[in-house]
């Protein structure tokens, strides 16, 4: 993650927000730069140097089409019981060995007493996050535009535990899943807050690898509750790690984009991102 990436993410959001909206009409690349206040050339540039394809290579990755595509794949490893562990190849996320470990009943009840929370603040290639962990591993993480906003949220979570803002080893490891940086990205542990059915959920959303989507149908009938569709939805929305555990890989049956906590653009831009790494320029 360059920090041009990063400085780019607004202008990059604001021509997303574009092509999803007008991807049926397939607006050419001087139009979607006009948007911006670009020259097509400078666009084009900009554009690859954040997502690794051309502006017309992403419009695909947001197609409905695309989306559909994907939302057909067979998920049969949603349905396993153990996490994979080996590195297949870089960018994909269902390869980390990425385990939960749920909060005590104690620690759940009384809002994180007995827990000191650390927690910092980083650029991501789809805007600033908060990310906060305790000594067993991340709690929450979360897209914030606004530092204090961000960090009065993470405190809604947890009232009662002591907080500290430093970045700790944790926090540094979930980071990397931006960077790619595989050769240091070791095991990453969360350690959550919420009840079985929710961790349940949240562990099969590990599943879903990169590049790939899942319905909320599918969720549900991977953890044997095929009728509990509106539950499963709750608890995804409830997902207190962004990016991470991702629920934005989770469409409608239909092939639409869904709601995210961290707004729609935002959602529209991490699954094209991924679609990017995932299958590059070489995607028919």
């Amino acid at each position: 993650m360059s920090t041009q990436e990063i400085i780019n993410y607004d202008r990059i959001a604001e021509a997303i927000q574009y092509i999803s909206d007008h991807f049926r009409e397939q607006p050419d690349l001087d139009e979607i730069a006009g948007q911006v206040h670009m020259s097509a050339f400078h666009f084009q540039r900009m554009f690859r140097e954040w997502a690794g394809v051309s502006p017309k290579k992403f419009q695909q990755f947001l197609s409905l089409d695309y989306a559909k595509s994907i939302i057909k794949e067979p998920q049969s490893s949603l349905a396993d019981t153990a996490f994979e562990t080996g590195l297949s190849g870089p960018g994909r996320l269902h390869d980390l060995f990425v385990q939960i470990e749920g909060m005590t009943p104690g620690e759940y009840k009384n809002g994180g007493a007995a827990l000191t929370i650390n927690y910092s603040f980083a650029e991501s290639p789809f805007g600033n996050m908060i990310v906060a962990s305790t000594a067993k591993g991340i709690c929450y993480m979360a897209f914030t535009e606004n530092e204090m906003v961000g960090l009065e949220e993470l405190k809604q979570q947890f009232p009662q535990a002591a907080y500290r803002q430093m970045t700790d080893l944790h926090q540094q490891q979930a980071l990397y899943i931006f960077t790619q940086d595989w050769s240091r990205l070791h095991e990453i542990r969360l350690h959550l807050k919420g009840t079985a059915f929710q961790l349940k959920v949240w562990e099969t959303l590990l599943k879903i690898p990169m590049g790939q989507a899942s319905s909320y149908g599918q969720i549900a009938a991977a953890i044997d509750r095929p009728a509990a569709s509106r539950a499963v939805g709750t608890a995804i929305g409830q997902n207190p790690v962004a990016f991470l555990i991702p629920c934005h890989r989770v469409l409608r049956a239909s092939g639409n984009i869904g709601g995210y906590h961290w707004g729609n653009t935002r959602k529209a831009a991490i699954l094209g991102w991924e679609g990017a790494k995932t299958y590059g320029e070489t995607a028919e």
